[in-house]
């Protein structure tokens, strides 16, 4: 049933735009649709769940919920990071409550099983009986924690829950070459983050869809970002090239910030001639990415219902010198600049939650000129449904 049902919604999704039809309402309102994004299409890709600088210390635990899923974020003693399920294997108990430092330990409160960072099972007490912490039928080995296959990016942790999905970077070459365009993939490396003037966290009372659908077009910019408007005008935004599991916009007016003449630092490998362009892609399913010639920021959504969302925002910077206290206004400017910008969408996409609980909408008519980005989106979106489910 689901499956025909969907193949129509596929279907609908192929015409040309004037004429296609989007998701329909149960996309964004039901309990099942939720369950089936996070099984088929968030799970299926490549999802960031988190920054690696959230893990600040070795030996360091953050849990995460992805979707309902609660999995566990490790940094070892050697500094690297891997993702866990976040449950014991022994009896199913939920291990780590809240982002601590270890003594290289993850210890279920249960019956005091414990874990190496690296998810390998070391204690099991009295498993063999009062005072043996061994059994000759006990495989020890099966009692790892279940790892989940993770990447690091610019900072941000992507996993791919059901495992399968092509190599990380394989799934991101679209956006790279993009990315190359303008400055080297080693410049890109110097993006550093880290202080409180770099980070804001959002919660938007709508399904995760939404907002992704939102970020991806300039159309909404004259009414819901007049300020923006004034400065980077609808007529100087650009749809960026789509591609299989991603697509954006761009701008061709982007201003440095200049506080007493200072500006902060930029990429070397930047050509100046492209100093005002900035580009603004969605990484399908749910990070979205700012490329500034000064600056970069991450947003990855966090799904926690069928109706609410958090989005976790991350400003990065060209090399320490950015971070350090001459540059603190440049960062505060930037972080109340596009807080606001995140905040004025909040009313639009928790307006469009609304308003899919009405039978008189049925998946929207669209622009032809303008609803490109989105109507790719909502293609993707039942692709992978109708090749998972």
């Amino acid at each position: 049933m689901l499956e025909h049902k969907l193949i129509d919604i596929q279907q609908r999704l192929k015409q040309p735009v004037a004429h296609a039809t989007g998701l329909p309402n149960e996309r964004y309102v039901e309990a099942a649709a939720f369950n089936e994004d996070r099984k088929y299409v968030m799970g299926t890709g490549w999802s960031c769940i988190a920054f690696a600088e959230d893990l600040p210390e070795n030996n360091y635990v953050l849990p995460i919920d992805f979707m309902g899923v609660p999995l566990v974020v490790t940094r070892d003693n050697n500094g690297q990071l891997r993702v866990f399920h976040n449950v014991c294997s022994h009896r199913g108990m939920h291990l780590a409550e809240e982002p601590c430092q270890t003594k290289g330990m993850l210890v279920c409160p249960y019956h005091s099983w414990s874990y190496k960072m690296n998810g390998e099972l070391r204690g099991t007490p009295h498993v063999g009986g009062y005072g043996n912490h061994s059994h000759p039928e006990f495989d020890r080995a099966k009692g790892n924690l279940r790892e989940v296959r993770s990447a690091i990016w610019l900072n941000a942790v992507f996993i791919n829950l059901s495992g399968d999905a092509i190599a990380f970077d394989d799934y991101i070459k679209p956006l790279t070459r993009q990315f190359d365009e303008l400055c080297s993939a080693d410049d890109r490396l110097q993006f550093v983050s880290g202080n409180d003037d770099c980070r804001t966290t959002m919660t938007v009372k709508s399904n995760w869809k939404l907002p992704v659908e939102n970020y991806l077009e300039s159309y909404h910019l004259p009414t819901v970002h007049p300020e923006l408007n004034k400065t980077s005008p609808l007529d100087v935004h650009f749809d960026l090239e789509r591609f299989d599991n991603g697509g954006g916009q761009g701008s061709e007016n982007y201003t440095r910030t200049n506080i007493g003449g200072n500006y902060l630092p930029g990429l070397a490998s930047w050509d100046a001639d492209k100093s005002n362009l900035a580009v603004y892609p969605v990484l399908y399913p749910n990070t979205f990415i700012g490329l500034h010639s000064d600056h970069l920021f991450i947003m990855y959504l966090q799904p926690t219902a069928l109706d609410q969302t958090v989005e976790h925002v991350r400003i990065s910077y060209v090399g320490e010198e950015a971070l350090a206290s001459p540059y603190q206004a440049h960062r505060q400017a930037l972080l109340d600049a596009w807080t606001n910008v995140f905040k004025e969408d909040i009313f639009a996409v928790e307006r469009m939650q609304k308003g899919r609980f009405s039978p008189g909408y049925e998946g929207g008519v669209f622009s032809p000129a303008m609803d490109a980005p989105t109507v790719h989106f909502h293609q993707w979106v039942a692709d992978q449904l109708v090749k998972h489910a």
